[in-house]
């Protein structure tokens, strides 16, 4: 008689983390025929449905809800102890599955790589960039390692450690470089660009300008810095980014970089992992690396100072 193995268990598991055979099977780089004939097995092992099968949509069953929240119980229990292994293993070895922010990823994941590549050299990193929420789901669904986000979270169950803080900057266009920087009470007022809804530092701005709910009409929206930076350039408002993107951001873009006055608006980023994971040790390790780099290599901007012209 077939048995349930680990393999039934995994497929089906990322089947319900996504809802969808074709994503389901390119995340387990499987043929979408090779996950369904798994799912089927599995289901004829149980003899029960797992899944409702639509014509674009597919949903689990009641067992199918109830077995995927086991199987994840069951893999991240698999995962630690192959996790304890690696634990007795000086210096660390094998896969290393990161997460970062996308107003993070940019800018700091390279130097990240660099260094942890250069100080493990047995580590496989495997980066993941997604908003905050999503990378929460994952380490706590243990399908990351670790994550770096911005401090601080509301999650009993994940370590926090700071790397660094970093101030946001004010961009204007060009030609607004030599005029009073506004506060937060003028920035109110402005045609502001803010990352779409999800972005954690997205509420970082609307905290800092109290904005109220519901949001200023004449609020507008990009889905990436890059995006709201080229639109200030073209004169459609003005925007608050990290201080780590200026450098790679505002080099193609007429624009001018001016520091807020005190206190100015900032975030803490930093590394978080679950406390459970039996790699704990060596996480604290690796985050002391990171916490070692600069966070950006570039000279930090002057107040009011223009942005380099783009090329002609």
């Amino acid at each position: 008689m077939t048995t349930i193995s680990l393999k039934h268990l995994r497929y089906f598991e990322v089947l319900a983390q996504h809802g969808h055979f074709g994503r389901a099977a390119e995340a387990c780089s499987i043929s979408q025929p090779a996950l369904s004939a798994q799912v089927r097995e599995l289901e004829d092992i149980l003899g029960a449905s797992l899944i409702e099968r639509g014509a674009k949509v597919n949903r689990l069953t009641g067992l199918g809800e109830a077995l995927a929240g086991r199987a994840r119980d069951i893999l991240r229990a698999v995962d630690d102890l192959a996790d304890l292994g690696r634990a007795a293993q000086h210096p660390l070895v094998g896969q290393l599955r990161i997460g970062v922010i996308p107003t993070v990823a940019p800018y700091f994941l390279p130097r990240v790589i660099k260094a942890l590549t250069g100080r493990y050299p047995g580590l496989d990193l495997r980066p993941r960039e997604a908003v905050t929420q999503k990378l929460l789901d994952e380490l706590l669904a243990a399908r990351l390692d670790v994550a770096i986000v911005a401090l601080p979270l509301a999650q009993p169950a994940l370590h926090e450690v700071s790397l660094f803080a970093e101030d946001f900057v004010l961009v204007r266009p060009l030609e607004d470089a030599k005029k009073p920087v506004p506060d937060a009470r003028r920035l109110r007022e402005m045609r502001l660009l803010l990352l779409e809804e999800g972005h954690c530092f997205r509420d970082q701005a609307i905290a800092f300008c109290k904005l109220g709910s519901p949001l200023p009409r004449h609020l507008m929206e990009g889905s990436s810095l890059s995006t709201l930076v080229q639109m200030v350039a073209a004169g459609i408002g003005v925007t608050l980014i990290p201080e780590m993107a200026v450098p790679i951001e505002t080099r193609s873009a007429a624009v001018s970089i001016a520091r807020l006055a005190r206190p100015r608006p900032s975030r803490t980023i930093g590394m978080v992992w679950r406390k459970s994971n039996p790699l704990a040790e060596q996480l604290a390790n690796i985050a002391d690396t990171v916490r070692s780099l600069p966070p950006n290599e570039a000279t930090s901007p002057r107040p009011d100072a223009p942005a380099p012209a783009p090329p002609p």
